[in-house]
């Protein structure tokens, strides 16, 4: 009757075990997913910051002597070149 008895507090405590370990999961999922907006946002923020901080570099070097007005046509012709790829790419 003891083993009995000690099986069953041992499923109990198992039990007890199992349900807080999925709420603990549960918890983590969450944290996981809001960690996750949080770096698409910030990401997001990043692209923005990085073709602003380009766009000034173009706008600088149009103002700039000939060496940065060579540099802005370098870098507008890369520009052109990426999306003529792209385009190229998309229509394969």
């Amino acid at each position: 009757m003891e083993s009995l008895d000690a099986l069953v507090a041992n499923v109990t405590t198992l039990l007890q075990r199992c349900q807080a370990l999925e709420q603990e999961v549960a918890a983590l999922r969450e944290a996981n997913n809001n960690q996750r907006q949080e770096m698409m946002r910030t990401h997001g923020e990043l692209v923005t910051l990085q073709q602003q901080y380009r766009d000034l570099q173009t706008a600088y070097a149009m103002v700039g002597g000939e060496e940065s007005r060579e540099k802005a046509r370098q870098y507008i012709t890369n520009l052109i070149a990426q999306v003529d790829r792209a385009i190229d790419n998309l229509s394969n």
